[in-house]
């Protein structure tokens, strides 16, 4: 039976619920205010603004600490250089993997686009008519991205795990050696460039997300 660490399970799990929420009230919103595209004519809410904001918020205060745990002790599931040169056997199993690390990865930069996009989008711009608004449509281009990515990522993790994979990620049993006192063992604040742990296209994916969401927090304060 595969076992997935407590703490990766407690923050995927968390993660995974505020991301298709997120998803969901967001093409609620375009429902409502846009449809330019298509649209399904869903009920009117009228703070759906507000929840889908509300989510997103919740989503980044609890991002970056899913983040550093993935660069920091989940390493190993995100693309790295070993990942880049498993690609070229395409069609064995290790490609499988290796291609499933970069869905994980581009999951990440999906979502943290998201969450840049959205965070500079104003509550009147739809309402008023405001449906060009280059923050909005980066916005609708990092939902589209999201769903795509979150997409890959349960497709790839079925094929390379099956639904054992799958299911062990939403699995209640903890094992002795797996309390909370040692849920951060191996855990690394800092990783220079020439740290074995962290190749470079790890450490460069890993500065692109931690920046990403350091922007996230401060482009509307100063109103970049």
């Amino acid at each position: 039976m595969l076992y997935q660490p407590i703490l990766l399970r407690i923050l995927h799990g968390i993660a995974a619920v505020l991301v298709i929420f997120a998803l969901i009230s967001g093409f609620w919103v375009y429902d409502t205010y846009d449809g330019r595209w298509g649209r399904l004519m869903l009920p009117t809410l009228g703070d759906i603004q507000g929840i889908h904001g509300t989510i997103a918020l919740t989503f980044l205060l609890l991002f970056p600490f899913f983040a550093l745990y993935g660069f920091r002790l989940g390493e190993r599931r995100l693309l790295r250089l070993s990942s880049l040169q498993q690609l070229k056997q395409f069609g064995e199993p290790v490609w499988w993997i290796s291609l499933h690390h970069l869905t994980n990865t581009l999951m990440l930069f999906a979502v943290t686009f998201a969450l840049i996009t959205g965070r500079m989008m104003k509550e009147e711009w739809l309402p008023a008519g405001d449906l060009n608004n280059p923050w909005y449509l980066a916005h609708l281009v990092a939902w589209m991205s999201a769903i795509a990515a979150l997409a890959l990522h349960v497709l790839l993790g079925a094929k390379v795990g099956g639904v054992p994979l799958l299911v062990s990620m939403f699995r209640w049993n903890i094992r002795p050696e797996d309390r909370p006192r040692i849920w951060l063992r191996g855990f690394v604040w800092f990783r220079g460039f020439k740290d074995d742990r962290a190749d470079s296209i790890l450490k460069t994916i890993e500065i692109i997300v931690l920046t990403g969401i350091l922007l996230a927090f401060m482009m509307p304060i100063f109103h970049l």
